[in-house]
């Protein structure tokens, strides 16, 4: 399914998504809320146009890391210039190619969700090798695994509990923070979000 996203799908996706009538204000704000103080480096796996990463450097200042391997998309999240400090590759999320722990933060955003079963596992051990602290999971949620049709396109689009597949295969996150994205609040597609850290509960 990677041509998929590659070629006029995914360009399609693109324009759709950047063309959204969205309040870049109301994002700003969510992830104002979601991220740190001390967040000093951002890693966005499947960052699309750069949306959420445009957010976040207006309110942080920090690195910023991404991937995208749609070219039209990466094109535009690279014209953003979002930061002196910004490395962005085509990588897709089963094979990164950043070092271990590069960010503070990983996030994925209506991403997990277009990710094959039998390439979900690795790319979770992909994003969880590259994130130092915490992941942020916004994604469509669901008691148990369904494969929604999506623009015409079967198994391009999975509904899961995205949060316990995270706990229950890396034992060392644990959740802080799940809240809903509503759509007419925040201008994300009602995902459901997870903040997950790494180590020892903090008290």
């Amino acid at each position: 399914m990677t041509e998929l996203w590659q070629g006029e799908f995914g360009d399609a996706y693109t324009r759709r998504h950047s063309n959204a009538s969205t309040n870049p204000h109301q994002r700003q704000q969510l992830w104002e809320w979601l991220l740190s103080l001390s967040c000093e480096s951002v890693l966005e796996v499947g960052a699309n146009a750069g949306l959420n990463l445009e957010a976040i450097a207006r309110i942080r200042p920090c690195e910023i890391y991404a991937c995208e391997p749609n070219d039209l998309a990466r094109n535009e999240l690279l014209s953003l210039e979002l930061t002196p400090s910004s490395f962005i590759t085509a990588d897709y999320a089963d094979k990164l190619s950043f070092p271990n722990h590069v960010a503070e933060v990983s996030i994925t955003c209506g991403v997990l969700i277009h990710i094959p079963p039998d390439k979900l596992l690795q790319s979770m051990r992909e994003i969880y090798r590259c994130t130092k602290h915490t992941i942020i999971c916004a994604e469509y949620f669901a008691p148990s695994e369904e494969m929604i049709p999506y623009r015409g396109h079967d198994n391009a689009l999975w509904r899961r509990d995205y949060g316990s597949l995270w706990l229950d295969n890396f034992t060392d996150l644990h959740c802080t923070t799940c809240a809903f994205a509503w759509r007419r609040l925040t201008g994300l597609d009602n995902l459901t979000i997870w903040v997950l850290e790494r180590g020892p509960r903090r008290h």
